[in-house]
């Protein structure tokens, strides 16, 4: 047995693999995202090690004693300070933080040429700005710290005693050289950040340690399994959804991401869309960030007052277009395609004529028509016509799926796998102790675009955004 632990951002899956690749556990534990100050977005590291244990006890159940390797994936971009032991010295950061945006001016100096060598946009929430930040307001902690690790990288020295991150993530960074395929040591001795916090790399299917006695009771596993370095969430389900090169994937979860697997780095010259390491060798993934899917989604739901079920009965009532109601759907900022990190949600073109239903296909409405955004953001990167291949937690109701083929003019394609990101971590596991499992790719449904009517609520709501982005 494979076991594959997925640190999200507001929960933790554990999901354990046979070796035929069939799922024989599953579990997910929540934790929650403290926002302290407008703006912040943090979580207790110790909230994320609770949830583990819980979630594995859970996944495995009785069949502990045939697990044989565990395998890691996790949310990008954020910041873990912590002693050598692992122990955090404060809050992690995560990547829908946006304190930084001082921060970014530093990074603004950098040569033309490195930021080119770090192929991507120049946004908050990722490790370079949230370390400049720290370093700035909190240099004590800043200066205690030995590691800076991304929450997956925490999550397994804690579990090993070891060490390490991995080119998925470390291209995340905004401290990774991705032509080099290295960390971009120039970057960070022009930022003036300490070398000594970035941990060594190694390949995403090696075994980076193995688990230690005291968090082998702590999860209910046998002492000394092998622990897979793993990878990051989004690259994780690209291996675990079986996506090959040329194919796109859209994935639904606290953000959303769409991502086309590429066999050599294209870096975009606009730089709206972001460039990381795949966890094959030689493999890249061109990708759309969008801060505010489910996040944004599930404030909606809580703040109206519904459970999921009810809030899609609701939005069902309302014609399609809101009469007139339009979300912009930026509670934490957004990066692509504007890369704005002061952008705020609006709710717009209210009248009394407009009920609870309304206000909730608003919010479906304009995550759908940001997604669409993200998507046009790729450009030719994407091949005309494919198929996007849907996955993720956030995009399982027919009528959502429904609704995304509208505003995207896309066929979808709904697969059966939507813990991708859990399963990529289980074959990582396998990889590691030499027990790969094929993929097998489990297409259950194609979705066809069928109402045209929302062509004139995407121009009204991209108008909307450039109506307010002076006065946000």
């Amino acid at each position: 047995m494979l076991l594959g632990l997925d640190l999200g951002t507001g929960s933790l899956k554990a999901l354990l693999l046979d070796s035929d690749g069939q799922v024989r556990g599953e579990a997910s534990q929540p934790y929650p995202v403290k926002a302290p100050y407008p703006g912040w977005a943090e979580s207790d590291p110790e909230d994320w090690w609770r949830a583990a244990a819980e979630a594995t006890r859970a996944a495995v159940g009785s069949l502990a004693t045939q697990v044989v390797a565990v395998g890691l994936s996790g949310q990008m971009h954020g910041v873990v300070l912590s002693d050598s032991a692992g122990r955090p010295l404060r809050p992690a950061i995560l990547w829908a933080d946006g304190r930084s945006v001082q921060e970014l001016d530093t990074l603004k100096t950098l040569p033309e040429s490195l930021q080119h060598r770090l192929a991507n946009p120049l946004v908050v929430g990722m490790a370079a700005p949230s370390l400049l930040w720290l370093k700035h307001h909190q240099p004590q902690l800043y200066a205690e710290a030995r590691w800076a690790l991304q929450p997956k990288d925490w999550l397994r020295l804690r579990l090993t005693g070891q060490v390490a991150s991995e080119p998925s993530d470390a291209s995340g960074t905004l401290l990774y050289d991705l032509l080099a395929d290295t960390w971009a040591w120039e970057v960070l001795e022009h930022l003036g950040l300490r070398t000594e916090l970035l941990p060594p790399l190694l390949p995403s299917h090696a075994v980076a340690g193995h688990l230690t006695a005291a968090a082998a009771r702590w999860l209910g596993l046998p002492e000394g399994l092998p622990v897979a370095t793993g990878a990051a969430d989004t690259a994780a389900a690209l291996l675990g959804s079986g996506l090959e090169v040329g194919e796109v994937q859209l994935t639904v979860g606290s953000g959303a991401q769409i991502a086309v697997l590429l066999k050599e780095p294209r870096v975009d010259s606009t730089f709206r869309t972001h460039l990381y390491r795949a966890v094959q060798p030689q493999q890249w993934y061109a990708l759309a960030a969008l801060q505010n899917a489910g996040l944004a989604l599930e404030w909606v739901r809580r703040t109206l007052g519904l459970d999921w079920e009810a809030a899609y009965q609701e939005a069902q009532k309302a014609p399609a277009g809101c009469e007139g109601l339009h979300f912009l759907p930026y509670l934490t900022g957004e990066r692509t395609p504007h890369l704005d990190p002061r952008a705020r949600g609006v709710w717009a073109g209210l009248g009394l004529n407009h009920q609870r239903g309304h206000l909730m296909r608003a919010a479906l409405e304009g995550v759908a028509y940001s997604i669409r955004e993200g998507l046009e953001a790729l450009g030719t990167a994407v091949p005309p016509q494919v198929p996007l291949r849907l996955s993720g937690g956030g995009s399982q109701a027919p009528f959502w799926q429904q609704m995304l083929s509208d505003v995207l003019g896309r066929s979808l394609v709904s697969t059966s796998t939507p813990s991708a990101s859990a399963r990529g971590a289980a074959l990582l596991a396998g990889m590691a102790v030499g027990m790969p499992i094929e993929v097998t790719k489990k297409e259950t449904l194609v979705i066809e675009p069928q109402n045209p009517v929302y062509e004139e609520g995407y121009r009204r709501f991209r108008d909307l955004y450039h109506g307010l982005s002076s006065w946000f």
